[in-house]
């Protein structure tokens, strides 16, 4: 999970040093690695656990039955980090519930890290562990996780502060493409 992080930022974040200077992927920065990407670690954590179960001989899908209802819990925690951090906040508001964060103590803004933390993990959790046991859920969790994540991240990344360079077709960032990547993924491996 964690090489795909940081794969994944280089390859959809910042593919040029990833080509032209690979050793800076394994550089620290005065507060340690910088630059990790969900949809990378994503990735990575999907990959890992496939081979090890194949290695194993253990259902890649109960797996997923088993985890994935439980998985929206660490994103809660982790966006919660990212508050606490003062990190990935939102754009300027007028919005009562607008807050001021350290690198712009002169700004409300709004506070997309605490939305996050609502969407991706309390919302997603409540939905997948409501349905947990139901017949038609089993090996569909997944897809569901793929969907509703993309789903809330696409909307909630509307309100976060994107850098210029990871904003696509003059609207769109770079993270609600492969959001938009999640749902369709999720959607082609729905069981019916």
């Amino acid at each position: 999970m964690i090489v795909g992080a940081r794969l994944g930022y280089f390859i959809f974040y910042d593919w040029t040093t990833l080509i032209f200077n690979f050793s800076e992927v394994f550089i620290t920065g005065s507060n340690g690695f910088f630059g990790f990407s969900f949809h990378g670690g994503l990735i990575g954590a999907l990959l890992g656990i496939y081979i090890y179960c194949k290695l194993k001989k253990i259902s890649f899908e109960g797996i997923g039955n088993l985890f994935i209802p439980a998985l929206p819990l660490g994103f809660f925690w982790g966006r919660l980090g990212n508050f606490f951090n003062g990190e990935l906040f939102g754009h300027p508001t007028d919005k009562p519930w607008g807050m001021f964060f350290p690198t712009d103590p002169k700004t409300l803004r709004h506070p997309s890290q605490l939305y996050e933390a609502l969407g991706e993990g309390v919302i997603i959790f409540i939905v997948l562990w409501t349905i947990r046991k139901r017949d038609w859920a089993q090996g569909n969790f997944l897809s569901l996780f793929l969907i509703l994540y993309g789903l809330i991240r696409f909307i909630i990344e509307f309100f976060r502060v994107s850098p210029p360079e990871h904003i696509l077709l003059g609207f769109l960032t770079t993270g609600q493409v492969l959001c938009l990547a999640m749902i369709v993924g999720g959607v082609y491996i729905f069981k019916k």
